[in-house]
C-alpha cells in the first residue's frame, strides 16, 4: 500500500494526516497543540471517531510519540497500514529548493540556513522534520516547500527595486507562499472545467487567516502577492498586507517603536484584528450585519485589496479564464466573495447571487450564466498535494 504520512509542524503545534494514495483516502488525521506549554492537547481522528486528551507535550519529539500512541490506541495501526514515506511542509525554500526534496542532513542544514527568511516558520518546520526522522528512521522523508511553486516567476515579478548588492547579499526578493494550495487548486479548477491546465489562465485567491493571490498561467505561477515573507499582499487576520514602508520609519522616530515592536504590530496586531479587535471573519461579519461601523469599514478595506489584486492579475495574465476562491474565508464566506467581486462585471466577472450564497464541500461554479469568466469555489487540500509530491520525489507509485 502506498500510504503517506503528511506532517505540518508549527512552533507550538503539529498537524498530521495519513493518506492511502491508491484512492487518496484519509485514513486518520490529528492535531497536537501547545507543544512546550504546561498543558497540551492531543486530538486524533481515526476509524473510531475523534479522541482528545489533555497532557503535557514537552517538545516535537514528544509530539511524535503522542501521535504514534494515537495510532496504536485508536487506529489505524501503523503495522497494518505502514507509511512508505513522510511528507513535510516547509514554508521557505528560497531559490535553493525548486521541487520536493528527499531529506538528508545537508537538506536539514539548508533549511536551518533559511530560517532568517522565515523565522516564524522554518525553525518549527525543521523541528518537525528532526522529530519525524527520529520516529521513522527507516522511511524516506520529503520536504515540500511553499515557495517552490513560485520559483517560476520572472525577475520582473520577483525582484524588488532595491540596491542590487544589498538585495543579493541578504537574499531579498519575492518568494511567495501557499504554493501547495495554489498548485492544487489550479489543477482542480482545470479538472472541474474539463479543460487542459496548460491552456488556462487562472487567478487563485487563497483567503484564510493568512491570505494570498496567485496568477497561474498554464499551471505555472507568474505572480503572487506574498513577498519576502508572508506579510506582504492582502489584508489578513492579523497581518497588514501591503503598507508604505515609511510607516515603520515614522513609528520608530515618532513613537520609539523597536524592530521587535514593529514586527509584532504588523504580523500579530494588524489586519482584521487591528481594524476591529477580532481576526475571525465570522465575528467581523456578524458585527457588520448589526451595523457596526468599524466592522463594515474593515470588510470594505479587506475587499478593496482583493479586488485590486484581481484586476492586477487579470492584466498580468492578459485576461483570465477563471477566478478561483479557496481556503477558510474563500470557501465559507459568500459575503467576502460578493464584496470583493463587486464592480468587476466590466471585466466579464459576474457572480450569481444564489449560487454564491452557499458553503461548498466540492468544486462549484458560482458565476452567472452570462459571466465571460468562470468564478469557482474549490476547496483546497494542501496535505494531499504534499502527499502527491512526496511520492513524486521518492519515485514510489501511488498504486504500489
Amino acid at each position: 500500500m502506498s500510504i503517506v504520512l503528511v506532517v505540518n509542524s508549527g512552533s507550538s503545534s503539529m498537524k498530521y494526516r495519513l493518506i492511502d494514495m491508491r484512492d487518496e483516502t484519509v485514513l486518520a488525521s490529528g492535531l497536537i497543540e501547545r507543544i512546550g506549554e504546561y498543558r497540551g492537547l492531543v486530538r486524533h481522528d481515526g476509524p473510531n471517531g475523534r479522541h482528545e486528551l489533555a497532557r503535557r507535550i514537552v517538545d516535537h519529539e514528544a509530539a511524535f510519540e503522542a501521535m504514534i500512541r494515537g495510532f496504536n490506541e485508536h487506529g489505524p495501526s501503523l503495522d497494518d497500514y505502514p507509511p512508505v514515506a513522510v511528507g513535510h511542509r516547509v514554508v521557505q525554500g528560497a531559490r535553493r529548493f525548486l521541487a520536493p526534496t528527499v531529506v538528508d542532513d545537508s537538506v536539514e542544514r539548508d533549511i536551518e540556513d533559511l530560517i532568517p527568511l522565515a523565522p516564524l516558520h522554518n525553525g518549527a518546520n525543521l523541528e518537525g522534520i528532526r522529530g519525524a526522522r527520529r520516529a521513522f528512521p527507516d522511511l524516506p522523508h520529503v520536504t515540500v516547500f511553499d515557495t517552490s511553486f513560485h520559483t517560476s516567476m520572472s525577475d520582473a515579478a520577483s525582484l524588488y527595486a532595491l540596491d542590487r548588492p544589498t538585495a543579493e547579499r541578504y537574499r531579498i526578493r519575492r518568494y511567495g507562499a501557499h504554493g501547495s494550495s495554489h498548485k492544487f487548486v489550479s489543477a482542480e479548477a482545470a479538472r472541474f472545467l474539463g479543460k487542459p491546465l496548460e491552456d488556462l489562465k487562472i487567478i487563485v485567491l487563497h483567503i484564510g487567516n493568512g491570505a494570498s493571490a496567485c496568477a497561474v498561467r498554464g499551471g505555472v505561477s507568474i505572480e503572487t502577492s506574498m513577498g519576502l515573507t508572508p506579510l506582504e499582499g492582502l489584508v489578513m487576520g492579523t497581518r497588514t498586507g501591503d503598507i508604505d514602508p515609511a510607516v515603520l520609519f515614522h513609528l520608530h522616530r515618532q513613537a520609539g517603536y523597536s524592530v521587535d515592536d514593529l514586527d509584532e504590530l504588523l504580523n500579530k496586531k494588524s489586519g482584521l484584528a487591528g481594524l476591529t479587535g477580532s481576526n475571525d471573519m465570522r465575528d467581523v461579519e456578524a458585527r457588520a450585519r448589526k451595523g457596526d461601523a468599524l466592522a463594515l469599514t474593515a470588510l470594505e478595506i479587506y475587499a478593496h485589496r482583493i479586488r485590486h489584486y484581481i484586476g492586477a492579475y487579470h492584466a498580468q495574465l492578459g485576461g483570465a479564464d477563471a477566478v478561483v476562491w479557496t481556503a477558510g474565508v474563500g470557501e465559507n464566506s459568500p459575503d467576502a466573495r460578493a464584496r470583493a467581486m463587486r464592480g468587476l462585471e466590466f471585466l466579464g466577472m459576474k457572480l450569481d447571487p444564489e449560487l454564491n450564497d452557499q458553503r461548498v464541500k466540492e468544486p462549484t461554479r458560482i458565476s452567472a450564466a452570462d459571466s465571460a469568466i468562470d468564478i469557482l469555489v474549490v476547496p483546497t487540500n494542501e496535505e494531499l498535494e504534499i502527499a502527491r509530491q512526496t511520492l513524486q520525489a521518492t519515485g514510489i507509485p501511488a498504486d504500489a
